[in-house]
């Protein structure tokens, strides 16, 4: 039976490229290996559906035909077409009989390279020997400041993670002692395993269970990371947040994620921002937004107030007369820094009148008398 790559995923078929790469983070954190909640089956399946809806060619192909490896024929695939080969004798001789009105060539030829990759293995071309696995990526929320959003600032980051191994350099073995030829493998860091696809029956090269890949075997395992070539600790990494960065935005530091196995490269660290509310500014894109308080008698004067930004400058600003106050006052260039320049959006005040809760005998016969002047 096909398998339902988006519903491993979590997603829709009209989902976007962004939609399916969040669930794809969201349950490859969650079913890690490493994890409490790790599973590996679940893992695998996963990754599985993530290469193929994360690649437009081969997610149009599996949208038209579905699984192709599958039960010997993709989906939608009727035999006796034209296309296809016939297997003979012990695998060595093969009728090549290409048929290119099939529609499976309609989509991308070039989504065949695994095919013909595994094909040419089984053939006996040897390839180069594949690497141990790259450490896992890190996504973490990263909770900044208003003004740090402003001014930009480089901040010290600690996380707990697997960090290369110092006692065995990462190798995850003594390498004095030296390392042994693999006898599962014969030292090719691989094995053959077959294979049944729509062509018919095959050959795969997969890495060795036993050696990962390497084809050797180490003497002496290391102690102290039982060969994995890492250990659990604490790390620190230096972020450099920009002028400008927006809720929400992600700061990437590569190689700053999980060690590799046995020395593969780290993984990367995600710095997913979240910017802290301010108690007297808010921001709207490049926007930043104030309310100040004002009392009466200045409104009715038209004095010059004078407001403190988010940089600390002070702003002096005249009342115009009329003043609505439904309508807010805007300086110009006084906002946020732009990410992605030197300019800025604009500052936006909002002026909330001040109204005394008592007011004196002689306070409110000033009042009417004002009131009387109105009213002339």
């Amino acid at each position: 039976m096909s398998k339902d790559y988006y519903k491993i995923l979590g997603v829709n078929p009209n989902a976007s490229e962004e939609e399916v790469k969040k669930a794809y983070r969201h349950l490859a954190h969650k079913y890690h290996p490493d994890k409490a909640s790790g599973d590996e089956k679940k893992f695998k399946e996963i990754n599985e559906a993530y290469q193929v809806l994360s690649d437009k060619n081969k997610r149009a192909q599996y949208d038209r035909f579905g699984q192709i490896f599958e039960g010997g024929e993709p989906f939608g695939f009727s035999p006796g077409r034209p296309f296809g080969f016939s297997q003979g004798g012990q695998g060595t001789d093969f009728d090549f009989n290409f048929g290119f009105d099939t529609p499976f060539f309609d989509e991308n030829f070039s989504n065949l390279n695994d095919f013909f990759e595994a094909f040419f293995e089984g053939l006996g071309v040897k390839k180069k020997r594949r690497t141990y696995q790259r450490g896992s990526d890190i996504e973490l929320n990263l909770n900044i400041s208003l003004e740090e959003a402003f001014f930009g600032k480089k901040k010290e980051v600690t996380l707990e993670t697997f960090i290369s191994c110092q006692s065995c350099n990462g190798l995850g073995f003594d390498e004095k002692s030296g390392l042994d030829t693999c006898s599962t493998c014969d030292g090719q860091g691989e094995i053959k395993e077959s294979q049944n696809t729509f062509f018919g029956k095959f050959v795969q090269v997969k890495p060795c269970p036993k050696c990962f890949g390497a084809g050797q075997i180490p003497r002496k395992i290391c102690s102290i990371c039982s060969g994995t070539g890492k250990v659990k600790s604490k790390k620190r990494l230096m972020v450099d947040i920009r002028p400008g960065i927006i809720e929400g935005q992600f700061i990437k530091i590569s190689g700053g994620g999980e060690a590799g196995l046995r020395g593969a490269p780290a993984g990367d660290v995600y710095l997913r921002i979240n910017i802290l509310p301010h108690p007297f500014f808010k921001r709207l894109k490049d926007d930043i937004y104030l309310t100040h308080k004002i009392n009466i008698i200045d409104l009715l004067l038209g004095k010059e107030i004078t407001v403190e930004n988010i940089d600390k400058e002070k702003i002096a600003i005249k009342i115009p007369p009329g003043y609505n106050f439904k309508e807010a006052l805007i300086i110009p260039s006084k906002g946020m820094s732009h990410f992605s320049g030197s300019s800025r959006g604009n500052l936006i005040i909002n002026l909330d009148l001040e109204i005394p809760k008592k007011l004196s005998p002689e306070a409110k016969k000033l009042l009417e008398e004002i009131k009387k002047e109105f009213e002339k």
